[in-house]
């Protein structure tokens, strides 16, 4: 397995590519390195070779691996978030990007009032209707956005989707989707496209896409 510094190095290097092809800077594009499965150690070279965001899919993981790395960055949870794991989500991570329902969105808006923090978050939206994946239904986004904007300790930021299994020109119109419906909740962020198809993601609008397995390998 190549270096994370290389694999970091090569994943910029499309994202750079995929921008010049839609006519976007490289700078709009926040690149999350997902580590979940990965040692400490793992994030901590990714973070010294540049990485300023890292994403985990559970709590649990995140809280037992983030005091042994080493280097600062902006932690993400991009897992499904049970309501009861929802205070401590609050203490470790910057960003939650997936918020998936109100119910949810209610939780952590509480927890976050309690330590005095405005919490970052995404709403997750269910871009492919299955019923096996978390996310918002695509009819009540708009609804349950103005809900969150309206608590003061949520900093509701953008999108984010986990769109059904395929390559990318099958996720593309699912990316194209999620876009329109960010343009009309008049958010900034979309948080779309992992290893096998970040670069259509980009060329559909992305503005944060979670890389694992491109820059740290194969997941054993």
């Amino acid at each position: 397995m190549p270096p994370v510094s290389e694999g970091l190095q090569a994943v910029r290097a499309r994202i750079a590519a995929a921008c010049q092809r839609a006519g976007r800077a490289s700078s709009e594009i926040t690149l999350v390195a997902v580590t979940k499965t990965f040692p400490a150690s793992a994030v901590s070279e990714a973070i010294a070779a540049g990485a300023s965001d890292v994403g985990e899919n559970r709590v649990q993981e995140a809280r037992d691996k983030k005091p042994e790395v080493r280097g600062g960055a902006r932690w993400h949870l991009i897992g499904h978030l049970q309501s009861n794991k929802a205070k401590d989500a609050v203490k470790l991570f910057d960003v939650i990007q997936s918020v998936d329902s109100l119910a949810l969105a209610e939780k952590i808006a509480r927890a976050a009032e309690a330590i005095g923090k405005r919490q970052e978050v995404l709403l997750q939206i269910n871009v492919g209707d299955e019923t096996q994946k978390s996310g918002a239904p695509f009819d009540d986004a708009a609804s349950i956005a103005d809900a969150m904007r309206a608590m003061p300790a949520l900093h509701l930021r953008g999108l984010m989707a986990i769109p059904p299994i395929g390559g990318a020109e099958e996720t593309r119109p699912y990316f194209r989707r999620l876009r329109e419906l960010r343009d009309q909740l008049a958010l900034e962020h979309l948080s779309m496209g992992m290893s096998e198809d970040f670069e259509a993601a980009i060329e559909e609008g992305a503005t944060i896409v979670r890389v694992g397995r491109a820059i740290f390998g194969a997941r054993t």
